[in-house]
């Protein structure tokens, strides 16, 4: 087993909350939003993001080391475990320093194995949990990649957040969940407990419900929610965070009993499935009309005046017969075969590609 069982991660009587702000910005911010969040049932650990991985150079890229001295103090005055994003062995050793309970690994830095491999050198020996977020684009054995590293290193306390994935067309998510790979990703490994990020998949406050919920139904351990005392003077990601009381009142209205799991990953493979039926309909449009384009241009040529032998031209039936030759091997009825192309000959009869 990758994992122990333990009250942190491993789901119990209900799904685990994790929950803070997306930034750490101060000691009063991180107090209050705290308090709030140690009343809401469900919720035993608090986060807070130390260090941002930011693309521009002048973006808000974290308060730093000064931000687990607030977390320490959060955790002794309200009792609650905390955690937080390391991305480096630097990181790690300033996240013990101030005895944070859980690690967490982001997606910019699941991609990029080297640093994941570092980390989980400088946690050999240590006793702590750690939790590992799917990489920024959807590469799923980079993602199983760092959990076993991670195992390799010594650590038995394991735990998968799925966060969504970029991708070329995300809407109407931030990140796409892309929920049949976490079920792939479960197929490896099982055992590993599986909690949901919604406010990085939804990146918005409506999606945040129907995004957990589908987590829920799947069988997730839990879900990881950013929440701001004031979302409205947050420094970072202010749409999708919530107030305690507002995470509050998205708990009480997930449903946690009476869940049919094995009904809800059905349901995801079937929409997988016409997914992929979409795509290839859209495929064979395309297919359609660069075929339409190419007759086009050999009706223009045939009209044309000649300036040397014609070829022979190809007989039909002799396509067809090749076609059809072809069916079996790739798996398609014959009869669909020859209803499908005899439809395709009637439209473009006119260009005159196949002699009569």
């Amino acid at each position: 087993m990758l994992y122990k069982n333990s009250n942190v991660l491993a789901k119990t009587a209900g799904p685990t909350i994790i929950a803070g702000p997306c930034s750490a910005e101060s000691e009063e911010q991180m107090l209050k939003t705290a308090i709030g969040l140690k009343k809401l049932q469900g919720v035993t650990v608090f986060r807070a993001g130390i260090w941002k991985p930011r693309t521009r150079l002048g973006s808000f890229q974290g308060v730093g080391t000064i931000g687990l001295e607030w977390l320490k103090t959060v955790k002794q005055e309200t009792g609650l475990l905390t955690s937080c994003e390391v991305a480096n062995s630097s990181h790690v050793a300033e996240a013990l320093k101030h005895e944070v309970d859980i690690l967490i690994i982001g997606a910019h830095t699941t991609v990029n194995a080297f640093l994941v491999q570092e980390i989980a050198e400088s946690l050999r020996g240590v006793d702590i949990p750690v939790m590992v977020k799917n990489p920024v684009h959807l590469q799923l054995q980079l993602w199983i990649g760092a959990v076993e590293r991670f195992h390799h290193s010594g650590i038995r306390n394991i735990g998968a957040i799925h966060r969504g994935f970029a991708t070329l067309d995300n809407a109407p998510y931030r990140n796409h969940p892309k929920w049949d790979q976490v079920l792939e990703f479960k197929k490896v490994l099982p055992e590993i407990p599986m909690y949901c990020d919604p406010s990085h998949i939804a990146g918005r406050r409506s999606l945040l419900r129907p995004v957990s919920q589908r987590a829920l139904d799947l069988g997730y351990d839990g879900l990881v929610v950013e929440s701001h005392y004031n979302p409205a003077k947050a420094l970072s990601d202010p749409q999708h965070q919530l107030m305690p009381q507002e995470l509050d009142m998205l708990l009480q209205t997930l449903r946690i009993e009476g869940i049919d799991v094995d009904g809800a990953r059905k349901k995801v493979h079937l929409e997988e499935l016409r997914k992929q039926i979409e795509h290839l309909d859209d495929e064979l449009l395309d297919l359609l009309s660069r075929r339409s384009k190419v007759t086009s241009k050999l009706e223009k040529l045939q009209k044309a005046p000649a300036t040397e032998a014609p070829q022979a031209a190809v007989h039909w039936d002799q396509v067809l017969e090749s076609l059809l030759s072809k069916a079996d091997s790739a798996g398609v009825d014959k009869e669909f075969v020859q209803t499908v192309f005899q439809e395709v000959r009637k439209h473009y009869a006119k260009t005159y590609l196949y002699k009569a």
